[in-house]
């Protein structure tokens, strides 16, 4: 019983971590927002044809907005990097620490009941204990 709560206590622990990463990843981009929206005004004044009768490009904002925005990114590229590989480390870990607090038994593998809710078949009537989706029985 001690070491299963121990397990909890360290799943949670996990789990916190994962959260405090994944926020640190949103703060970053927020901050990269916070950066481009002051840059979006300027980035659409460069209508140079327009006064001589001919329409802006529409793409042209758009590449320079891209442009600027991949300028910003890159200077975070790194961190973003270290905290995206140190994200799915922990969801790797978080995984495993599951699979061995809750195997299988061989009993609830034996059991058609739970063979049933494992194969989703469209509705109970249509399935058997046993049978599972899309074979003949």
């Amino acid at each position: 019983m001690k070491a299963s709560s121990e397990r909890l206590d360290q799943l949670s622990r996990m789990e916190e971590a994962r959260r405090q990463t994944q926020r640190q990843l949103d703060m970053i981009d927020r901050q990269i927002i916070r950066r481009m929206t002051p840059l979006i005004p300027q980035l659409g004044r460069k209508r140079f044809g327009f006064r001589r009768g001919k329409l802006p490009d529409p793409r042209a904002f758009l590449e320079r907005y891209r442009s600027n925005l991949a300028a910003i990114t890159a200077e975070r590229q790194p961190e973003i990097d270290a905290l995206s590989r140190k994200l799915a480390r922990q969801d790797a870990a978080i995984e495993a620490l599951r699979a061995r607090r809750a195997p299988v038994s061989r009993h609830a593998r034996d059991d058609p009941e739970c063979v049933h809710r494992k194969d989703e078949c469209r509705s109970p009537a249509e399935c058997r204990p046993g049978k599972r989706h899309g074979t003949a029985a």
